[in-house]
C-alpha cells in the first residue's frame, strides 16, 4: 500500500485535482509522487496549460488555501462511494468502509492519506512547471 509521509502536500493534491475538474472538466489525476519539497501529478488531456491557464490554475487554489476551509473525514460503505467516485486509485486493501476526506465544500475524494485541519496550513500554492507528451499533461507544484 502507497505510504503518504507530507499532510500539507497531500492535500495540496486534493486542492489542485478539484481544481483541474474544475477549469477543464477532466478527471483527477491518475498517477501521483507526493513528496515534503515537490510534487507531481499526471492527467490524461490533449494538451499543454497556457501561461494564462497556468496562472489561473495556481489562483484559484490559493483562493481555497486562503479560505481556511475544514479538511474532515467521514465514513461510508464501499457500495456507496463506488456510486459517487471513482475508486480507480484506492487499494483494495482499503475495506469495506472507505474513508472520504471533505475539504469544506470544495472537495469529497476516498483517500487513505494524511492531510492538515484547515486548508490554511498549506502556505503558498506555487506551480513550478507543466509539460505535456503523449496524452499525459504532468503538473508539478510545491507549497512555500
Amino acid at each position: 500500500m502507497k505510504q503518504y509521509a507530507e499532510p500539507r502536500m497531500h492535500t495540496a493534491e486534493h486542492l489542485l485535482n478539484q481544481t483541474m475538474v474544475r477549469m477543464f472538466g477532466c478527471g483527477r489525476a491518475f498517477s501521483s509522487h507526493i513528496e515534503r519539497k515537490k510534487s507531481k501529478c499526471d492527467y490524461r488531456f490533449s494538451r499543454g496549460l497556457t501561461d494564462k491557464e497556468t496562472a489561473e490554475l495556481e489562483k484559484r487554489v490559493n483562493e481555497v488555501i486562503r479560505a481556511g476551509s475544514p479538511v474532515k473525514e467521514d465514513f461510508i460503505s464501499r457500495e456507496e462511494a463506488a456510486e459517487k467516485f471513482s475508486l480507480a486509485r484506492l487499494p483494495e486493501e482499503a475495506g469495506e468502509r472507505l474513508r472520504i476526506i471533505l475539504i469544506g465544500d470544495y472537495d469529497a475524494c476516498p483517500c487513505i492519506g494524511p492531510h492538515v485541519r484547515n486548508t490554511g496550513e498549506l502556505g503558498v500554492f506555487k506551480i513550478i512547471s507543466s509539460s505535456f507528451e503523449n496524452g499525459v499533461l504532468r503538473v508539478r507544484f510545491k507549497l512555500e
